[in-house]
């Protein structure tokens, strides 16, 4: 055999490797999407940590850390514990729990239709689905932009983030999983959580970091066929950062841009009104654009998709 053929054999086997990592748990999540329901694991996952809450909340960042690692390790332990015997099982299952891009894109669907139906009321009643924002203040429009923007950030955790890290195996997916959970229990910059929730909000802009930037980058290529390859850009580079987010901000910014929309500014909350920094230079998003944005999200979650496999075979174990 020559050495060419033998390179070949080796990238094939990583690949098929890589692709029973990936693609069985996004067949479960396109076929059910998220299932819901007290015993679904992430729901479990977050009383055990409000009861843990309930005992060690001090207004304390080292509470917070101590806190933090209590809640992370037995999930993150017990599939590390799996993925090592069986690898692609826990893959698929990990992913499976995770991954919400489906739920995402019908609850998407869902809304659009009921705009472009003129239900109005209709369409509020998703509006908690996607956001924390108070739905009974929302016109028609502002139910398309809390829907857009919702969409656009949402897609690089629920999605494009656990497949990145599905990539290195299940342990990496779940701890994900919790401190994206555990980040939107404590991780706001109020009173309560201020210094307690730090490390929790810590940890979710660390392992959301790279991902952000992927899906960012993946907005920007499908921009690109709409024309508005460079304004995406731009957008990136220059109006990104004044996002409060690190995260965020490359994302909607770039999503902005590619629907030829703009995001942001003023946001109402059930705690009061918000002044977010205007992403993109487009008009405001109407309920047409809440569709589009479906159509943004799904191409770029299956792009996200072939990156997994991709990274998965470069970082496959040597025996694969």
């Amino acid at each position: 055999m020559s050495d060419w053929q033998s390179v070949g054999n080796t990238v094939f086997r990583r690949l098929l490797f890589s692709c029973a990592n990936v693609l069985p748990g996004v067949a479960l999540d396109r076929a059910v999407g998220d299932p819901g329901g007290a015993w679904h694991p992430v729901a479990v996952f977050g009383r055990y940590a409000g009861a843990l809450e309930q005992r060690l909340w001090a207004d304390d960042r080292a509470r917070g850390a101590v806190f933090c690692a209590l809640s992370v390790a037995p999930p993150v332990a017990a599939s590390w514990w799996v993925w090592r015997r069986f690898p692609h099982l826990s893959n698929a299952a990990a992913l499976a729990v995770a991954l919400g891009g489906t739920t995402l894109e019908r609850t998407g669907v869902k809304v659009a239709h009921d705009l472009e139906r003129g239900d109005v009321e209709a369409a509020r009643a998703w509006v908690p689905w996607l956001c924390s924002r108070d739905p009974h203040s929302l016109d028609a429009d502002g139910i398309a932009r809390a829907t857009v923007e919702s969409l656009a950030e949402n897609v690089s955790d629920a999605a494009v983030a656990s497949l990145f890290w599905s990539a290195f195996g299940a342990p990496w997916v779940v701890l994900h999983r919790c401190a994206n959970t555990l980040d939107a229990m404590v991780g706001y910059r109020n009173e309560r959580y201020r210094n307690f929730g730090w490390a929790c909000a810590k940890l979710d802009d660390a392992l959301a970091f790279i991902p952000a930037r992927l899906c960012a980058a993946l907005f920007v290529a499908a921009s690109f066929p709409e024309g508005r390859g460079r304004e995406a850009i731009r957008a990136w580079r220059e109006d990104a950062s004044a996002h409060p987010s690190p995260n965020a901000g490359p994302v909607e910014a770039t999503a902005a841009a590619a629907l030829g929309v703009c995001l942001g500014g003023a946001t109402r909350y059930a705690h009061g009104v918000e002044q977010r920094p205007v992403l993109g230079r487009g008009r405001a998003p109407r309920a047409g654009d809440v569709r589009a944005a479906v159509r943004l999200i799904r191409r770029t979650q299956w792009c996200a998709v072939g990156v997994s496999v991709a990274l998965g075979a470069l970082v496959a174990r040597s025996g694969a």
